[in-house]
């Protein structure tokens, strides 16, 4: 028996598309698409716009692998950053998360994922190659990992430290364990036993 049709096929369309966002499921996705109906000057033609624009001029950056609307981007042609560290991450989403964090002037270097051998992704599919160039500059002194902390990201973890090996450049990973405001009683054990092997003088 096939679902009936609850609107048009220009709003069945819209349903779709916003369910293949992360986070949105079939239901959401129609409120979502209902709401911007509803609001169709103030949200849902911006909206479009928006898209269209973004459509015409997003780019990948050539030399980190961020998205901006200019290439390269606006970290890596920012003067002010420190060219002798480059913090490794694993999609664009991790290296915004960090610069919303404002803790490091660093540069960024999107990897694009991380190897899975099972998934048919190895070094050849990420941007290691790219990474290993930038390196081999020169200019760069410490590299960080922040890579996220499974097994499919220590396995990238290690080759790159691996590959990195002969460049005379230090290789720092981001620290794991009790998060600021934990308790230890709410927390899981594999946190709780990363946190007692990564643990610093008082």
């Amino acid at each position: 028996m096939s679902s009936k049709r609850i609107a048009g096929p220009e709003i069945e369309r819209l349903i779709q598309l916003l369910a293949k966002v992360p986070g949105l499921g079939p239901r959401s996705a129609r409120r979502a698409a209902l709401h911007l109906i509803k609001k169709k000057d103030q949200l849902l033609a911006p909206l479009a716009s928006a898209m269209g624009e973004a459509l015409d001029k997003v780019r990948i950056c050539s030399v980190c692998s961020n998205v901006d609307t200019s290439d390269p981007c606006m970290i890596c042609t920012d003067a002010r950053r420190d060219a002798g560290t480059i913090i490794v991450v694993e999609d664009v989403s991790d290296l915004w998360a960090l610069e919303r964090a404002g803790s490091m002037n660093a540069l960024f270097h999107v990897l694009g994922g991380t190897l899975s051998p099972l998934d048919g992704i190895g070094p050849d599919q990420l941007n290691i190659r790219s990474l290993i160039d930038r390196v081999s500059g020169g200019a760069v002194k410490e590299i960080i990992l922040a890579v996220n902390a499974t097994v499919e990201g220590q396995t990238t973890a290690h080759y790159l430290t691996d590959q990195l090996a002969g460049f005379g450049v230090k290789v720092t990973r981001l620290a794991h364990g009790v998060p600021v405001g934990g308790e230890l009683d709410y927390l899981d054990e594999g946190t709780l036993s990363a946190a007692l092997k990564s643990r610093t003088a008082f």
